[in-house]
């Protein structure tokens, strides 16, 4: 199929999809993963397709690039790249198209990038199998193709492997690879969902500035509609396979008129965000008459010189169920004469059964923080008081008692779990450790945890590979329960999981706080669920705590600089949604 590679005029049609359907060959049986889907993307035109996992979106797009899993295949429909049917034709010819027409930005840099290969090795690997790069000419391309996508010290760089870059860094590789070409259509599958707010508004600004400078079309694949509005022309909804809605972007979230996509859009915390909802979230749940409201004086105690502009009356303040002043971590640096400050002269308080949340970038130290609360990492100063007692004087039967006290949810409800474990064994496991009661009273607790985070009893013979990773965040969540605790840490709880999903958790969340006055210590980098979850937001960075304050303090009107600059970088910050 001969092809040339002179790009189409703005506005024409690129990629037309007809009636494709997919289609999985499983041992359980064909699985129809798309259905009659229908699209149109025009030459220099970012399209978005949003939905949650399992929907399709991702299937739709490795269809297009010919990328399908060996069991996987198009049944129907055609799929015209610049009027040619990509469907059916010869290996020999998709491989002309991948990288040279068609590129790809893959969701996930560190299981996408080789890790015993130098950056530069794999950038060469796309310019030399498609001729353009020589062996003599190949390194200076390399560094002008890595210097494309924004990676300062390209040469440097071209000579590290990828356990020395970033997750930002990373995923500007990626983009390099994915752009090296300069190809006509570039599929960028979730192309920034594990990266911060402010590395993610870098990593997309890139991307636009390069593909808006070569003319270069833009399929997004995102379950954030916040990002859908903000960077693309128009949307596509997919749901259980099929389209739903689609239009123009700013249209789809204003007047959405499918259900599904008017629960996306009701759900999505990018887009919640600039409409803070607190009769859902914080608010309602305080005010009724048998229970007033918190004083308004009631923000952490902060004591740091970087946050002294904004402590509160600490005189007027609530019941603190823990109180840290003065933490320090440092980690000495084999090889290196200065050691690593990862946290320093850190100042917080937490009022009983209220939320939280230490939010900044990767590096800021939060997640430090929370580790040291927990007695995982000790402190090189400082000291942390949980019901007025040094948690770092707690030793033997004092130090299993806190444990039981104080539990966490992890981020990934697909590694916190054991796979070996059935789900009542996994949420029985703390009770008998602990020695809670008899064999049939641990089982009908954990029967009653089930219950209290909207699962079956059924489930407890399932395995977690048999379960939805929201499902397994609700068992996650259960077990954390298990021993009735006071104070839980919730270490990035809904990052790994889709919009609607996010929205179901937080909500559990929330009334599983007022059922039995819990306490939590929010860690996030996302700024969007703060803001629908936390009482009281501190946020940190390179260590040091900047400002601390109410949650709607630090939302409407932020003092540092630092803290207006990833406000600023929420996606669809300037959307004035109204659902």
């Amino acid at each position: 199929m001969p092809r040339s590679f002179e790009r189409p005029a703005a506005g024409t049609p690129l990629l037309q999809v007809r009636d494709m359907a997919v289609e999985f060959r499983t041992v359980d049986g064909t699985v129809h993963a798309v259905e009659g889907v229908d699209l149109d993307l025009a030459a220099g035109e970012t399209l978005a397709i949003v939905g949650e996992s399992g929907s399709g979106k991702s299937t739709t797009a490795m269809a297009v690039i010919g990328l399908l899993p060996g069991n996987g295949r198009v049944t129907q429909g055609s799929i015209l790249f610049e009027g040619e049917n990509l469907v059916g034709a010869p290996e020999s010819v998709m491989r002309q198209v991948r990288g040279r027409s068609i590129g790809l930005v893959p969701q996930d840099p560190m299981s996408n990038l080789n890790p015993v290969a130098k950056i530069g090795t794999q950038v060469a690997e796309t310019l030399l199998a498609h001729g353009l790069a020589t062996r003599k000419d190949v390194d200076r391309r390399v560094v002008e193709t890595l210097e494309a996508a924004g990676l300062p010290d390209a040469a440097a760089r071209a000579k590290q492997y990828p356990h020395e870059f970033s997750g930002g860094m990373r995923q500007r590789a990626l983009i390099a690879i994915g752009l090296a070409c300069n190809p006509k259509l570039l599929i960028a599958d979730e192309p920034t969902s594990a990266l911060d707010v402010t590395v993610q508004k870098t990593i997309l600004d890139q991307l636009d500035r390069m593909t808006s400078d070569t003319g270069t079309s833009v399929m997004l694949i995102t379950h954030d509609l916040g990002l859908a509005a903000e960077r693309a022309s128009r949307v596509v909804v997919m749901h259980r396979g099929r389209i739903v809605e689609q239009g123009p972007a700013r249209q789809i979230l204003e007047d959405p008129q499918q259900p599904y996509t008017q629960a996306l859009v009701k759900a999505a915390p990018s887009v919640a965000a600039v409409r803070l909802r607190p009769e859902v979230f914080r608010r309602a749940e305080k005010t009724d008459a048998a229970e007033p409201a918190a004083p308004a004086a009631s923000a952490p105690v902060v004591v740091t010189e970087s946050a002294a502009r904004g402590e509160p009356d600490a005189g007027a303040a609530p019941d603190h169920i823990v109180e840290v002043e003065g933490l320090t971590k440092v980690f000495p640096v084999r090889g290196q004469k200065e050691d690593f400050v990862a946290v320093k002269d850190v100042s917080f308080s937490i009022p009983r059964g209220q939320t939280v949340a230490i939010v900044g970038e990767s590096g800021s130290g939060k997640t430090t923080t929370a580790r040291m609360m927990l007695r995982v990492v000790e402190p090189t100063s400082g000291t942390i008081s949980f019901d007025g007692v040094d948690v770092s004087t707690l030793k033997g039967r004092a130090l299993r008692e806190f444990r039981q006290k104080v539990q966490t949810i992890f981020q990934d409800p697909y590694s916190s779990l054991n796979p070996m474990f059935t789900i009542e064994r996994l949420i029985e496991e703390p009770l008998e450790f602990y020695r809670r009661g008899s064999s049939a009273e641990r089982t009908k607790r954990v029967r009653q945890l089930l219950d209290d985070v909207a699962l079956p009893a059924s489930m407890m013979r399932r395995y977690p590979s048999e379960l939805s990773g929201g499902q397994r965040q609700r068992v996650a969540i259960a077990r954390a329960l298990a021993l009735s605790p006071e104070l839980i840490v919730c270490d990035e709880p809904v990052s790994a999981l889709d919009v609607l999903v996010q929205d179901q958790v937080l909500r559990l969340l929330r009334d599983l706080q007022r059922e039995y006055g819990l306490s939590y210590l929010f860690i996030s980098h996302d700024l969007a669920v703060v803001r629908l979850i936390s009482d009281y937001v501190c946020v940190m960075k390179d260590g040091h705590l900047v400002e601390a304050a109410t949650g709607e303090e630090i939302f409407t009107n932020p003092r540092d600089p630092y803290t207006r600059r990833l406000l600023a970088s929420i996606p669809g910050n300037e959307l004035d949604i109204a659902v």
